[in-house]
């Protein structure tokens, strides 16, 4: 049939729905590079990690133990979690309470591992993550049909497998731990690195053993930010985008 036929034409039809993933190790510049690229192609922004942090928060406001795993998987399948899309305000909200600052402190940093690696709140989760990527196919989602930068472990193998552009972005063991020191105590000065190596190494050796982030599967293309700036990774990555699909912010 053709578009005259149709009343549709090659200018006005819709795009069809970028899909954007991005995987790397802690401290790469994963969140803060994918909401600013979601932002700059007009796409919603999902955060995977929040919600690992959102399950952990919850199992220990509920007072469940991490050690039980039946307990956990249990307590997250029946999770009342929202997540918000918007890139400029991402927001992360369970039971209705808003908990964008507590799953950001070191209680859950320290504990979220133990929520991460269990295999079946792995695949409660992956199942949430898929419906939120397909949601943003939808002309009635946040962004309107155009697509979501998505962000976190197993996102390029796992859960987008299949997504337009799979991302691996990693940095120097150096620069990560001086990035996470800058952003969780302001100064990335040698006290502050070691306060932060357990958050990075520590919690990259447990996930490593549930998850593989360390070196770009067949497909996945690579962007190390060891040596750029925020923009300079900002645009390495939209130069990625560009390359495999042709559109531009």
């Amino acid at each position: 049939m053709s578009a005259q036929t149709t009343g549709v034409t090659a200018r006005h039809r819709r795009p069809q729905a970028l899909v954007i993933a991005i995987d790397g190790p802690s401290g790469s510049g994963k969140s803060s590079v994918s909401r600013e690229v979601a932002a700059r192609l007009g796409l919603a922004y999902l955060d995977t990690g929040a919600m690992y942090r959102a399950a952990t928060w919850w199992c220990l406001h509920e007072g469940v133990s991490l050690t039980d795993t039946a307990a956990v998987a249990a307590l997250v399948r029946a999770m009342p979690l929202e997540m918000g899309v918007d890139p400029a305000a991402p927001s992360v909200r369970v039971d209705g309470v808003d908990i964008d600052a507590a799953i950001r402190e070191t209680a859950i940093s320290s504990a979220v591992s133990a929520v991460a690696t269990n295999l079946d709140v792995r695949a409660e989760l992956g199942r949430l993550q898929r419906e939120a990527i397909a949601a943003e196919r939808l002309p009635s989602s946040f962004s309107g049909g155009r697509g979501v930068v998505a962000e976190g472990r197993d996102i390029t193998t796992v859960i987008a497998p299949d997504a337009d552009v799979r991302i691996l972005l990693t940095a120097s063991e150096e620069a990560r731990l001086a990035r996470r020191a800058l952003d969780v105590h302001g100064t990335d000065d040698a006290a502050a690195v070691r306060a932060t190596r357990d958050q990075v190494l520590r919690r990259d050796a447990d996930d490593s053993t549930v998850a593989a982030f360390h070196v770009a599967s067949d497909g996945v293309a690579t962007v190390d930010s060891s040596d750029l700036d925020f923009e300079q990774t900002v645009q390495a990555v939209l130069d990625v985008v560009t390359e495999m699909t042709g559109r531009r912010s």
